[in-house]
């Protein structure tokens, strides 16, 4: 019987990019020899997760779960080289376990998995690769929700959020807007000072140009900020027009709430 330590199954895995249990076969067929057991793995072409290792992995999947024991979050993001391998049972299920332990372990839990993550590779023959991984824990009296939005079986528009007041419909009615809205800011004052002030300067010269008056060009350039905040890339969520009633922005729809935090990862976004 052949006999090999972990050590050994870790070295032909950094070797050849195989999985950990394609690599302990590989070297029990090849009687614990390390050159035997690359060569049994390049004949069943089980070798090559390396070789993917530098692909791009625009798609992928994304989870969400929420875990009532903790009162805490999760979205986590498995990233892959096409749709079709996404969308795949084995992946989807991947990404749902790693959301629901991310949840009630925290988000240094998905090491636990990384095994799994890179057996993966081989199943679906992709580069896949762990993307973000986001965890709200709420503080006493917050609220928790999320929004999911699923294209092919899969997770592609994932979003978590924690709400101060209001109720549990509007922190869902949130995490929808932000799904559809993408804002990349909470508040106008989040956005970076440079950006606005290059902003600034390029609305003055436009202003001037159209031959305003200087005492108006402020008040005007102020007026067109104001619009720029709502369409800057990804917008500012707080200024955004809301997504059920866009007679009111998303702030006049929260009231006396508040929005503590969210997150949202899309993919191919």
């Amino acid at each position: 019987m052949a006999e090999f330590t972990a050590k050994d199954v870790q070295a032909l895995r950094n070797a050849t990019g195989a999985g950990m249990m394609d690599a302990k076969r590989a070297l029990t067929e090849a009687d614990g020899d390390t050159q035997g057991a690359m060569k049994w793995l390049r004949e069943r072409g089980l070798g090559k997760a390396a070789e993917r290792a530098g692909r791009e992995t625009q798609e992928g999947a994304v989870a969400v779960s929420y875990d009532k024991v903790a009162n805490a979050i999760a979205l986590v993001q498995l990233r892959s080289e096409t749709d079709f391998g996404a969308k795949s049972p084995d992946f989807v299920n991947l990404v749902n376990e790693l959301a629901a332990l991310v949840a009630s372990d925290g988000e240094d839990a998905v090491q636990q998995r990384k095994a799994a993550i890179e057996d993966l590779n081989i199943v679906i023959k992709e580069n896949v690769q762990l993307g973000e991984v986001v965890r709200f824990e709420a503080a006493q009296g917050n609220l928790l929700d999320s929004y999911l939005h699923v294209q092919n079986d899969r997770g592609v528009n994932g979003v978590i959020v924690e709400l101060a007041g209001g109720n549990q419909q509007l922190a869902h009615d949130v995490a929808v807007h932000i799904a559809f809205g993408k804002p990349k800011y909470l508040r106008r004052e989040d956005v970076p000072a440079e950006e606005v002030e290059a902003e600034r300067t390029t609305l003055e010269a436009e202003t001037r140009r159209d031959g305003k008056p200087e005492a108006q060009v402020p008040k005007i350039v102020d007026g067109k900020l104001g619009g720029w905040f709502k369409r800057v890339p990804g917008g500012v969520l707080l200024e955004q027009p809301f997504a059920k009633d866009d007679s009111k922005t998303v702030a006049q729809t929260l009231g006396d709430a508040r929005i503590v935090r969210y997150a949202q990862v899309v993919i191919g976004g």
